[in-house]
């Protein structure tokens, strides 16, 4: 098995030590940002619920303002009546406080709905502000949780970044620039272990000839199937010196 092949083995053990800590990262960075997407529609929400009530007491005012006007124009109307000589305009008058007294009814009904829908909406806010509340103390001690691993796992992947360019020195240019090719189209598996006969990067039986000649060091072998490039553990090597 070639120098090259057995170092680019190293090589790849911490690539794929640096790939899972970058991988856990980002799993840990979104699980951040659905926390914070989380607390963003949910004070969405209350913001909404907020703007339907702002919209409701308006209207309620402007409701209260009708009534007012109605109230005092029937007590004006009804202080008329007394005033009344004949019977026709007696009876005008009482006619237009009786048309009065129902467009008041009529606000005061609707005043009493806003003023329910008003209520409900208070009950719901200072429910989901205690909810969201809650929920952000949670979200802020998980975060801190996360952002502490993510920091562990960074300082992992450049402690490791550092001992690979170190590996890398050691690799010919023309096998690091294979072993790139490879590793981007397999998964991030450029070398595979050769045990028992076999290539256990793809599962495949290697033929006899291709696996005896790892044992050789100068060689260098790649699996017939996947292309991937084929390498013993040091046991396998020792085993078949002895």
């Amino acid at each position: 098995m070639g120098k090259n092949v057995r170092i680019l083995a190293q090589l790849q053990e911490i690539d794929l030590k640096i790939d899972s800590s970058r991988g856990e990262a980002q799993a840990l960075q979104n699980e951040i940002h659905s926390l914070e997407a989380m607390a963003a529609e949910k004070q969405q929400d209350i913001a909404e619920q907020k703007s339907e009530l702002s919209v409701i007491e308006e209207e309620k005012r402007v409701l209260e303002e009708n009534l007012a006007t109605e109230s005092d124009s029937i007590s004006r109307s009804e202080i008329r009546l007394r005033e009344i000589k004949t019977q026709k305009e007696y009876q005008a008058v009482s006619k237009e406080i009786a048309t009065a007294k129902k467009v008041k009814t009529d606000l005061e009904e609707q005043i009493l709905q806003k003023i329910t829908r008003t209520d409900e909406l208070n009950v719901i806010i200072a429910e989901k502000e205690g909810k969201l509340q809650e929920f952000e103390g949670n979200a802020s001690a998980r975060k801190s949780e996360l952002q502490d691993r993510i920091e562990q796992l960074e300082k992992a992947i450049a402690d490791d970044s550092s001992a690979r360019n170190v590996t890398a020195k050691d690799i010919a240019a023309s096998m690091m620039k294979r072993y790139e090719t490879l590793r981007q189209k397999r998964q991030g598996l450029a070398i595979a272990e050769a045990k028992a006969g076999s290539c256990m990067g793809c599962n495949m039986n290697l033929p006899p000839q291709v696996f005896n000649s790892l044992f050789k060091e100068e060689n260098f072998v790649c699996c017939p199937h996947c292309q991937r490039m084929l390498f013993l553990r040091q046991d396998n090597d020792e085993a078949a010196a002895g």
